[in-house]
């Protein structure tokens, strides 16, 4: 695996399926361009998935004229309770790749006790995946996740995945158990979207912009993620060939990470504390439940994390992204925005959290600083 994934999300024309005579040849030629350049680059894994619109099909128009031993093809299908479902978004992925076979077949989405039980209970998705893999067309079984911490360790836990696609960077490490835990089964550790889940970094702050020098943000975060030997590769969801061209010249400095990485993650840390105060980096999150045990469905711990950024680093345009989403986007992005909610209870259910006291006006002024026009998914708008 190389350490940097051609990300197949942001190329594609349209987010739903049309015919090709459809795509713009301009369009289509942007696409060649950006998986001819990663193959130079040496960047030989290139990634999409059944939800990603018309980008398979698009890539299958360019994937047979290339040498496909040198090339790593991953796609992702969403289990599903009828696994005939599961077995048609396949064959559809497969015709439309023009592939005999995919090197990372990852299970989409498993974020949620349900969609892991339709991808692991017996007669389920990972049953017909398993004989798919007997027969060649798959060579390595993942999962990709938005889920809780807690849910990634017991899909990790089944021992049934050989890779986890799983969101962790600088401005999110509360899945590091996972990753630990993945090592522990020695699992691939696949991060997604470290530029924009990852903090809107193609997008930052002129104090963000300041603290990162002599690097670029996107540049400190992928030397923080490379710098953890647990971490394999960076998807790099690329709209144009030229948006590789950061993450190489932070390839070019990746033996001096360390040094790199550390002065700046130190600053990084130091004005989160100096803003939000004393010890808030290390420990606000602790004691604070998923979103299912607050009033209204509230993700505290989500809303929490995105003040944080915001007040600390001025990261409000991509607080505003993240904050926007809740209640839009189902399992993928589960929970409520701020809503009336009773103090005494709320604080009880928070009596785990060093801060707790202050967490009701935390709420009230994320919301006052992050609401902003409903978002939805990009596949969905």
């Amino acid at each position: 695996m190389p350490v940097i994934t051609c990300g197949g999300m942001r190329f594609q024309h349209q987010w739903q399926d049309i015919p090709m005579s459809d795509v713009p040849d301009d369009g289509q030629a942007n696409l060649e361009a950006a998986i001819r350049k990663a193959l130079e680059m040496g960047i030989n894994h290139i990634e999409t998935a059944r939800g990603y619109g018309s980008s398979e099909m698009q890539l299958g128009q360019v994937l047979p004229n290339l040498p496909r031993d040198q090339m790593l093809i991953q796609t992702k299908v969403p289990p599903t309770p009828d696994p005939k479902d599961f077995i048609e978004k396949f064959e559809q992925s497969m015709e439309y790749l023009k592939l005999e076979y995919v090197d990372l077949f990852s299970m989409h989405g498993v974020n949620n006790e349900e969609v892991l039980n339709d991808a692991l209970r017996k007669g389920g998705c990972m049953e017909i995946a398993r004989k798919w893999q007997a027969e060649g067309r798959i060579r390595h079984i993942g999962f990709s996740t938005h889920g809780s911490c807690d849910l990634i360790c017991k899909a990790i836990g089944s021992g049934e995945f050989e890779y986890v696609n799983l969101h962790w960077y600088f401005v999110n490490d509360l899945n590091w158990p996972a990753v630990v835990a993945a090592r522990q089964h020695d699992m691939g550790v696949f991060i997604i979207s470290p530029n924009d889940k990852g903090g809107k970094l193609y997008e930052p702050s002129e104090k963000l912009l300041e603290l990162c020098s002599p690097l670029h943000p996107m540049e400190f975060n992928d030397l923080y993620c490379w710098n953890r030997e647990e971490v394999h590769t960076l998807s790099m969801g690329v709209s144009c060939p030229e948006d590789f061209d950061t993450h190489l010249s932070a390839l070019d400095r990746i033996d001096e990470a360390g040094e790199l990485v550390a002065p700046i993650e130190k600053r990084l840390r130091q004005e989160v504390d100096a803003v939000c105060g004393e010890g808030w980096g290390a420990r606000w999150s602790e004691g604070i439940p998923e979103w299912e045990a607050f009033e209204g469905g509230m993700n505290v711990k989500e809303i929490v994390r995105l003040w944080t950024w915001a007040k600390a680093l001025d990261m409000v345009a991509f607080g505003k992204m993240r904050y926007n989403l809740l209640g839009n986007a189902n399992h993928w992005f589960p929970g409520e925005k701020v809503v009336d909610f009773d103090e005494p209870r709320l604080l009880d259910t928070l009596s785990g959290n060093p801060f707790a006291d202050r967490i009701p006006d935390i709420l009230r002024e994320a919301h006052s600083l992050l609401l902003d026009r409903e978002v939805k998914r990009a596949s969905e708008s």
